[in-house]
């Protein structure tokens, strides 16, 4: 079963707490630091393209990509209902963060939400790296977020059970972490019920997401074997010095 292949279709609502435009702001404060002028951006992971849909709103020209079919539908549904002035600059396509290429360099390529912590191996890391770089105009810069490893050993994860809700459906979710320290690698199964509120009638969905945390010290020998150079961190969207309470770390880096 491949990530989020049962629960696309519900991975919005999942998300509903989610402040994408606050995060957006974030992304481009960073860029407006680090990358002046940039208008071209490549999203690696862009799930439903919420992110991607705030960046268009504020001019910007984004290609995102998800190995998701079903992901990069959603994403299509909602590029259509917008006016043309913002439809136009953004185009989704269905690619592997590991393998995608495509005859474009971009001003910024950006990975949000832990898609990085995805890549669990060290050939998955280089591999998504790579197609960062290859897609970068030569001083472009590489923006990502991860589990940042002192963190998620300090305040280790633990079980723990959400409830979502809309008009129609009732989700209540249960997040079971089992971590291997040998791999730097969390496994969290998600077990998903789904409740339809009018019949009473519920499906109920499993899905182990396997998860990598990070160090800063291998992410930066990992960058420059793939021509970056790291040229900044920060816990992600405080902008403080991370620690040992930096769950969710961001990084800039630099094509070289």
């Amino acid at each position: 079963m491949k990530v989020f292949s049962d629960y696309a279709k519900y991975y919005d609502l999942l998300n509903l707490q989610k402040n994408y435009a606050q995060e957006v702001d974030y992304i481009i404060s960073l860029i407006n630091k680090y990358s002046t002028s940039s208008k071209t951006l490549l999203e690696l992971g862009c799930g439903t393209g919420l992110h991607a849909v705030h960046f268009a709103k504020k001019g910007y020209q984004l290609t995102g990509i998800d190995q998701s079919k079903d992901m990069i539908s959603r994403a299509e549904e909602r590029r259509n209902n917008l006016p043309d002035s913002i439809a136009n600059l953004l185009k989704f396509d269905v690619g592997d963060i590991r393998t995608y290429s495509i005859d474009k360099q971009f001003d910024v390529a950006m990975s949000l939400f832990h898609v990085i912590s995805y890549q669990i191996t060290n050939s998955d890391l280089l591999r998504s790296f790579n197609t960062a770089q290859k897609h970068l105009k030569s001083g472009g810069i590489f923006i990502f977020d991860c589990w940042y490893g002192p963190a998620v050993l300090t305040d280790k994860p633990y079980k723990r059970h959400k409830k979502f809700e809309d008009n129609s459906i009732l989700v209540n979710r249960t997040a079971i972490p089992h971590i291997h320290p040998t791999n730097n690698q969390v496994d969290v199964l998600f077990e998903i019920k789904i409740t339809n509120k009018q019949s009473g009638k519920f499906d109920i969905i499993k899905e182990i997401h396997k998860m990598r945390y990070l160090f800063s010290p291998e992410i930066e020998l990992l960058l420059a074997e793939n021509n970056f150079k790291l040229i900044h961190s920060e816990e992600w969207l405080s902008g403080a010095e991370p620690d040992f309470n930096s769950w969710y770390v961001t990084f800039i880096c630099e094509r070289i």
